[in-house]
């Protein structure tokens, strides 16, 4: 028996109807079985040639399992505080990297945000309004800011959100320019920098409203160099030779060339020169160019070796230094991106090249070090032994093991210090305009805060006093010089150096 058509052009109509919407719903589940799913969790999406999952979270989705257990301990802050009119602050940094030393940065800088988090909302007597800490991922090398940056500006606008800052921003490079210029300029949003240190992303004098509400807590790079100037006071420019990348597009690079070239005017050798890769985590071919370069320094009279560099290649230089057939003894000297070596992996079994022969003193100027105020540091002015004690008290507790544990952290390499200073700049400007009436300032008022955070105001951050000059940065800021140990596989202390050449007064005052 065969199964005709049913009679009729309208009966057969509805069957091919009926056909045609089987055959559509049959084709959009096929197409949800197999199709990627761009959404990674509420408010996190992939995107990019690497499908990276970018975007905010507050805690609710994880970006890497390296995070897993400090942004558990953000999820279980922001839920204390729902419901109670917090504010909210953004770290925005990258979140995941495939180079281990960077990714083990990031975790130390989202543990350094939630311990301001939670020192706002449990150590600071009740103050109000709570902070809401949320986790914003620009993707690798910020390069998905603009999405990112467009939700936090939603987040401003929302009532319930309140979001009235973005700290972090921990590397300078054009996109983190154009991201801050974006938020600040363009959106309104106030930003406070952390780990930023190149001089060409901030407001002065001359651009007093490039980033307008922009702050920053960490010396720049010119603040850097002159600090390691007034602390070896007696190198000779005869004896000094510059090594530097000279690759185009990095912010850091470029101003702290300007600076160490400054600073070695008069060497009888020009600049030894470099060009790392797209992305300086990548090694490229550069132990070549080192190896030919060391000859050559060693024919020099150079005793110091000033270098402009980021982390790999500081890396691959120190190891063909180390092999180097002349028997003298080099101070290599550059900035404070060198704090990666402390937990680099492939530097673990290299620290003896800084042992080997005659010896290599790496010294560099760190953001910030656990012993400038908590430990052998003896200044009278500039930062707050009890400020840093309190944040190593915090640690302690915090990265112990148990449900409530963050993970393992460490002080050592200045990065949750730095970034724990950050968020606290930012909660003390929206909490200073928090008075009388006014519950939940507006973001204008919270960008005008930092004009007010000096002097008896300042504040108080574990890396040292922050005394934020009119155009939002910070005024002779304590740099603690630091050397790396062979020995111990640490970073060691070696003393506080100023900017100024002298350590602020009493009142952290900034002349005019």
């Amino acid at each position: 028996m065969s199964i005709g058509w049913p009679a009729g052009p309208l009966n057969r109509a509805l069957v091919i109807a009926s056909a045609a919407v089987l055959l559509t719903i049959g084709g959009y589940l096929a197409y949800g079985w197999w199709a990627p799913d761009p959404t990674c969790a509420t408010g996190v999406e992939k995107q990019g040639p690497l499908e990276e999952c970018v975007g905010v979270t507050d805690g609710g989705y994880v970006f890497t399992e390296a995070l897993r257990q400090v942004t558990g301990r953000i999820k279980a802050e922001n839920d204390d505080v729902a419901g109670k009119s917090p504010a909210t602050v953004a770290l925005m940094i990258p979140m995941i990297s495939d180079n281990p030393a960077q990714q083990r940065e990031y975790v130390e800088q989202v543990q350094g945000a939630y311990l301001a988090q939670y020192r706002a909302n449990h150590k600071a007597n009740n103050k109000q309004p709570p902070i809401r800490l949320v986790l914003a991922n620009p993707g690798r090398g910020y390069k998905q800011w603009q999405t990112v940056a467009d939700q936090l500006v939603r987040s401003a606008a929302d009532g319930k959100e309140n979001l009235r800052a973005v700290a972090g921003i921990n590397i300078s490079i054009p996109e983190t320019a154009a991201a801050v210029r974006y938020l600040t300029k363009e959106k309104g949003i106030p930003v406070v920098a952390g780990p930023m240190t190149a001089d060409d992303i901030k407001n002065s004098a001359t651009e007093p409203h490039a980033f307008p509400g922009l702050a920053r807590v960490a010396p720049s790079n010119t603040d850097q160099v002159d600090a390691l100037a007034a602390y070896e006071s007696d190198i000779k420019p005869a004896e000094t030779i510059v090594v530097e990348d000279i690759r185009e597009g990095d912010n850091y690079l470029a101003t702290l060339r300007q600076t160490f070239e400054k600073l070695a005017k008069g060497a009888p050798n020009a600049p030894e020169t470099f060009r790392s890769p797209p992305d300086f985590n990548d090694e490229g071919n550069l132990a070549n160019d080192f190896h030919q370069m060391v000859p050559d320094i060693c024919a020099s009279a150079a005793k110091t070796i000033y270098f402009v560099g980021r982390p790999v290649q500081l890396r691959q230089f120190l190891v063909e230094l180390g092999d180097r057939t002349c028997n003298k003894h080099y101070t290599v000297m550059t900035g404070s991106h060198a704090s990666t070596l402390t937990v680099d992996q492939k530097f673990t079994e290299q620290w003896g090249v800084l042992a080997k022969g005659a010896g290599i003193t790496l010294r560099y100027a760190a953001l910030a070090h656990p012993d400038a105020w908590g430990g052998k540091g003896t200044q009278a002015t500039g930062g707050s032994r009890a400020a840093a004690t309190e944040l190593s008290d915090l640690l302690r507790k915090a990265s112990g093991k148990g449900p409530d544990s963050i993970g393992p952290a460490t002080l050592l390499d200045g990065r949750v210090i730095i970034t724990y200073d950050s968020v606290s700049t930012a909660i003390a400007g929206i909490r200073n305009d928090t008075v009388g009436d006014v519950k939940m300032p507006s973001l204008t008022e919270v960008a005008d805060s930092w004009l007010r955070l000096h002097g008896v105001n300042r504040v108080e951050g574990a890396s040292g006093w922050i005394c934020l000059d009119r155009y939002g940065n910070p005024y002779n800021k304590a740099v603690p010089i630091v050397h790396l140990d062979p020995a111990t596989k640490t970073a060691v202390f070696d003393g506080i150096a100023w900017p100024r050449g002298r350590a602020p007064d009493a009142n952290c005052s900034i002349p005019n």
